[in-house]
C-alpha cells in the first residue's frame, strides 16, 4: 500500500520534471494533461495550453499562468491563493470548491465556468469576463489586507444566488440579467473596514430577491426591470 503511493508521487514528479523540461525547451502545448493532486506552487508557467487538462485538487498557489489556456479543464478544489491568472481563458472551465484567495484574475474569460463555493476573498477581477458563470454560494468578501476587486467585471447573466459580495469593489459591474437572490451586498466597514462600492453598476433585469444592499455605494446604479422582491436597502 506505501509502495503504491510512493510509486504515484514518484511518477507524478518525473511528469512535472519533464514538464518544465519541455516547457523551458518552447513547448507550450499540454493540453489534456494529468496533474489531478500535483504540486505545482510556484512555477512559472505563463503563456501554456492546459486546456481539458485535470487539475483537480492540485496546489497551485503563488503560480504565474498569465495568458494560458485553461479552456474546459477542471480545477475542483485546487488551490490557487496568490496565482497570476491576469488574462487567462478559463472558458467552462470547472472551479468548483478551489481556493482562488488573493489571485489577479485581471482581464480573465472565466465565461460558462462552474465557481460554485468557491473561495474568491482579495482576489482581483477587475474588467474580468464572468458571463453565464455558476457563482452559487461563492465567497468574495475582502480579506483584512487585500479588497476584493470586481470594478468593471462583467457578470451578465451569472448565477450568484447566495453569494457573499460583502465590501468589494464593483463600480460599474454589469449585473444584468443576473440571478442574485438572497446576495450580500451589505457594507461591513465595522468588521472588515471596507464599505461595497456599487457605483455605476448595471443591474438591468437582474434578480436582486432579498438581496441585502444595505449600507453599500448606489450612486448611479441602474435597476431597470430588477426584481427588488424583499430587496434590503
Amino acid at each position: 500500500m506505501t509502495f503504491g503511493l510512493n510509486y504515484d508521487m514518484e511518477k507524478k514528479s518525473m511528469l512535472l520534471e519533464e514538464l518544465c523540461q519541455r516547457y523551458r525547451e518552447g513547448e507550450r502545448d499540454f493540453r489534456g494533461i494529468n496533474l489531478r493532486e500535483s504540486d505545482l506552487t510556484n512555477i512559472a508557467l505563463p503563456g501554456v495550453n492546459f486546456c481539458r487538462a485535470d487539475l483537480r485538487q492540485a496546489r497551485l498557489g503563488k503560480i504565474r499562468l498569465s495568458r494560458s489556456l485553461l479552456r474546459e479543464a477542471d480545477l475542483s478544489e485546487a488551490i490557487l491563493w496568490g496565482a497570476d491568472l491576469s488574462q487567462v481563458d478559463f472558458y467552462r472551465a470547472c472551479l468548483r470548491d478551489a481556493d482562488l484567495s488573493g489571485a489577479n484574475l485581471i482581464e480573465a474569460n472565466l465565461e460558462a465556468t462552474y465557481l460554485t463555493k468557491a473561495v474568491l476573498n482579495g482576489v482581483n477581477l477587475n474588467s474580468a469576463n464572468l458571463q453565464q458563470a455558476l457563482l452559487i454560494d461563492t465567497d468574495f468578501r475582502s480579506t483584512s489586507d487585500q479588497r476584493t476587486d470586481l470594478g468593471k467585471t462583467n457578470f451578465c447573466g451569472a448565477d450568484l444566488n447566495y453569494a457573499n459580495l460583502s465590501g468589494s469593489l464593483l463600480y460599474r459591474a454589469n449585473f444584468a440579467d443576473c440571478r442574485l437572490c438572497r446576495v450580500n451586498f451589505r457594507a461591513s466597514p465595522e468588521r472588515d473596514g471596507f464599505i461595497t462600492d456599487l457605483t455605476g453598476a448595471s443591474f438591468r433585469g437582474a434578480d436582486l430577491s432579498y438581496a441585502d444592499l444595505r449600507g453599500a455605494i448606489l450612486e448611479d446604479v441602474d435597476l431597470t426591470d430588477a426584481d427588488l422582491t424583499g430587496t434590503l436597502f
